[in-house]
C-alpha cells in the first residue's frame, strides 16, 4: 500500500511520548523544552487550531500504491515531516544533535539545524542527511557570516532565517538550561576572542535586505521563518527568500498570536505558487500533517516531538517517530482518497467554527 519506508510502523502517540520524555528528562530542561511566551495562551491554542479543520475526502479513488515522498529545494525525501531547529539537544541525551541527525537521516528526511546547537556544525553535519542551518543574525555580524562560511564548507544545502526574534522575549518558566559554557558556546566559542557577551544577542536591526546578504555571503537559497502574514510572505520572497515557514516560534516569542493552523491558508494562497511554503507548531499526528498538506504546505517541520523521541530512544527514537508520524500520513492520504502528495488541494479541508457559524 505504501512507500516501504513507512509501511512497517506502529501508530505511535505523541501524547504516551511526551509522558515518556518527561520521566526522564531533568526538571530544568523540560521546562525550559515545553516553556511558551506570557501566559503562554498561544501555547495552549497550538494544538487544538488544527483540529478545527475537519476532511472532505474523495471516494472511489485508486489509492492502492499511496507514496509520501516528496522533493523539496533539490532534495528528494521520503516523507514531507522535516526536523525543526530546536537548541542544545544535550540536556536530552547523551548523543545530543548527532542522534537527532542520525534519526533524521534514517527517516529519510531533513533536518533543520538551530544555530544554538550543543554540538558543532561540522560534527552534526558527519552524522546528517540532507540538512539546513537556522540563522540568528547576532549584533556582531562578523560572527553570523563565520557561522554561515562554516555552514556551507560542511555542506549545509539551505539557511533559514529566523525573523520573529529581534529580541528573545520573556517566559515565565524554563528561562534558562543548566549547560557549561563549552556546551552552550560550542559553536561560537571560536569566534569570541576581544568581543563581548552582546556580540551574541540577537541584533534588532534585521530587515528583509539581510534575506540577499544571507543568500549572497552563502550562495545557498534561504528560507524565512515566522512568517504569519501574506503581506509578509510576499514581502519575502520579493526579497530573495527561497521560502517561507509559517512559524509563531513554538509559541515561545510573543503570546497571544495567531497559531499557525489559521495563518498557513493566506500565506500559501498568497506564494505557494512561487516558493515552498513550511509549515510548524502544534503538529503532533499524521492528520494534522494531512489538514497542513491540505492548506498549502509543501512540507511541516516538528520540534517538540522530536525531542521527546530523541530523549526516550536516541537516534533510532527519532526515526520510529517519523517513520510513524509518515506512516499515519499514508492511511489519511488512502482515505481521502489520494495517492501523493500532488493530490492534496484546499477542497479536502473545511473550517468548522466557519461552517458552524
Amino acid at each position: 500500500m505504501t512507500d516501504p519506508a513507512v509501511s512497517a510502523e506502529p501508530p505511535v502517540s505523541l501524547r504516551e511520548l511526551r509522558a515518556r520524555a518527561e520521566e526522564v528528562v531533568t526538571p530544568e530542561a523540560w521546562e525550559y523544552l515545553e516553556t511558551g511566551a506570557g501566559a503562554e495562551v498561544s501555547l495552549g491554542e497550538a494544538e487544538s487550531a488544527w483540529q478545527r479543520w475537519r476532511f472532505r475526502p474523495y471516494v472511489l479513488r485508486d489509492v492502492a500504491q499511496i507514496s509520501t515522498s516528496c522533493r523539496l529545494l533539490g532534495h528528494d525525501l521520503a516523507t514531507p515531516v522535516l526536523v525543526a531547529p530546536t537548541a542544545y539537544h544535550e540536556p536530552y541525551h547523551p548523543t545530543a544533535e548527532l542522534g537527532t541527525a542520525e534519526g533524521v537521516r534514517d527517516a529519510g528526511s531533513l533536518l533543520c539545524l538551530s544555530t544554538r546547537s550543543s554540538r558543532t556544525v561540522e560534527r552534526v553535519a558527519e552524522h546528517a542527511g540532507p540538512w539546513w542551518l537556522q540563522v540568528y543574525v547576532m549584533t556582531d555580524r562578523d560572527i553570523t557570516e563565520a557561522m554561515v562560511d562554516r555552514a556551507v564548507a560542511a555542506g549545509a544545502s539551505a539557511l533559514v532565517l529566523t525573523g520573529d526574534t529581534p529580541y528573545v522575549s520573556r517566559r515565565a518558566r524554563g528561562t534558562a538550561l543548566p549547560l557549561q559554557d563549552e556546551v552552550a558556546l560550542v559553536n561560537v566559542q571560536q569566534h569570541l576572542a576581544g568581543r563581548t557577551w552582546s556580540s551574541l544577542e540577537q541584533d534588532p536591526r534585521v530587515t528583509y535586505a539581510d534575506i540577499e546578504w544571507l543568500a549572497s555571503r552563502s550562495g545557498l537559497p534561504v528560507l524565512v521563518k515566522g512568517v504569519l502574514r501574506a503581506d509578509e510572505a510576499r514581502a519575502c520572497v520579493t526579497a530573495g527568500a527561497a521560502g517561507v515557514v509559517v512559524s509563531n516560534h513554538g509559541a515561545r516569542q510573543l503570546d497571544r498570536v495567531v497559531p499557525t493552523a489559521l495563518a498557513l491558508p493566506e500565506v500559501a494562497r498568497a506564494v505557494a505558487d512561487q516558493v515552498p511554503v513550511l509549515v510548524d507548531g502544534g503538529i503532533r499526528s499524521g492528520h494534522d500533517v494531512a489538514t497542513a498538506l491540505a492548506l498549502g504546505a509543501d512540507a511541516v517541520l516538528v520540534g517538540r516531538p522530536t525531542m521527546y523521541a530523541l530523549a526516550t530512544g536516541g537516534a533510532p527514537g527519532v526515526t520510529a517517530m517519523l517513520r510513524a508520524l509518515t506512516a499515519q500520513l499514508a492511511e489519511a492520504m488512502g482515505l481521502l482518497g489520494i495517492s501523493s502528495l500532488a493530490g492534496f488541494d484546499r477542497s479536502l479541508v473545511e473550517d468548522i467554527t466557519h461552517a458552524r457559524g
